[in-house]
């Protein structure tokens, strides 16, 4: 199986270690947008070609699967020469810059019959597959509320981000919503089903920087602090508010509260707590089958990545849809819940998605 990546950094801190996992998994090629990057990735893992054009790159091999790991403004074109260069397809989250691209996307993709999927690595974690289990066996009983809150420090000093960081400008795609309200929502919808409406605010709180380098002013435009709530099928409501410009971090955890028990999990600590009604709280203890393997950079981001790619690979094999993990199908329907997050906020009214589109 001939892989090619374009995007050289998240290259060698999850996709190259991974694919180390998968037995007819060969690196053909790594794109990134400094040759120098490219290079490095490829002599540390012994990929044989290194580009910094990745239209030269599709055009010079034929890949079997293309994983894109780039600035969110570039997924849908780079996905659709991919999907039209011959290959199946991973890209990174957020799908697109919003719900049209990200359609576009997974339309090439069902026409021309690849397999596709977006990179939404938690749903392959052994914690939070055990949170939609005890979800769907009925653990908590019927859902009321969910409340979910990270709080990290690390926008908050106007010298922490190098000017031009594609994070912090929104023509790019950048911004917390994209970055980890599109976990959030992926995380929802997998574990609760479709979001029905939704009412949020995104603020830019720190605007003015200073590159951390030179002290050069500069302007930020994506958001840095988001707050949205979410109404699920059946009524429930799920907070979401996310910030790095706090200045004492209060890590990330997520709360599910039900009529029979409640689940608490802390993505700092990956303490996973469950309590039946009248009982308190206990830890629960889940071995991550990902975590001992050679090779592999710490955090449950880059162990996940393991299981997407088995699961993605396989499909690609066996010539069939992925049975788990995210697909385009909902990266678009994940799109259309954060363009519906920047509508309310543009236009302070909670904003209904259209359920019959999907």
């Amino acid at each position: 199986m001939k892989v090619g990546i374009i995007g050289a950094s998240f290259a060698r801190a999850a996709y190259l270690p991974a694919l180390r996992h998968i037995q007819d998994a060969e690196v053909v090629a790594v794109c990134g947008a400094r040759l120098t990057s490219a290079q490095a990735a490829a002599d540390e893992f012994g990929v044989p070609h290194a580009y910094d054009d990745w239209r030269r790159m599709l055009a010079e091999h034929r890949f079997d699967l293309v994983c894109i790991a780039t600035p969110t403004d570039t997924h849908a074109p780079m996905a659709l020469a991919a999907l039209d260069a011959g290959a199946h397809v991973l890209s990174e989250k957020p799908t697109a810059m919003d719900a049209a691209e990200a359609r576009a996307m997974l339309d090439r993709a069902e026409a021309l019959g690849r397999v596709h999927m977006i990179d939404h690595e938690l749903r392959f974690n052994a914690k939070r597959r055990h949170v939609k289990h005890l979800i769907d066996t009925g653990a908590i009983g019927k859902l009321r509320h969910v409340a979910i809150h990270s709080l990290g420090t690390s926008w908050a000093d106007p010298r922490s981000r190098a000017e031009g960081d594609w994070w912090s400008l929104a023509d790019q795609g950048g911004g917390r919503l994209g970055a980890n309200g599109s976990h959030q929502v992926d995380l929802l919808r997998w574990w609760f089903g479709e979001i029905e409406a939704v009412s949020g605010e995104l603020r830019t709180m720190v605007p003015d920087r200073l590159d951390k380098q030179t002290g050069r002013p500069w302007t930020a435009t994506a958001d840095d602090y988001v707050q949205f709530t979410a109404e699920l099928a059946g009524g429930a409501l799920a907070t979401v508010l996310l910030s790095t410009v706090a200045r004492h971090a209060q890590g990330n955890e997520t709360r599910i509260f039900g009529s029979e028990g409640t689940i608490t999990l802390a993505n700092d600590t990956e303490r996973l707590m469950y309590g039946r009604a009248g009982e308190p709280l206990a830890e629960v203890e889940v071995a991550d089958p990902y975590a001992g393997l050679a090779g592999l950079r710490s955090g449950i981001w880059n162990q996940s990545v393991v299981g997407l790619m088995r699961e993605l690979c396989s499909a690609i094999r066996e010539q069939r849809a992925p049975r788990e993990g995210a697909t385009f199908r909902d990266g678009w329907r994940n799109q259309l819940v954060l363009d519906a997050v920047r509508e309310s906020d543009r236009e302070r009214r909670w904003v209904r998605l259209d359920l019959a589109r999907r």
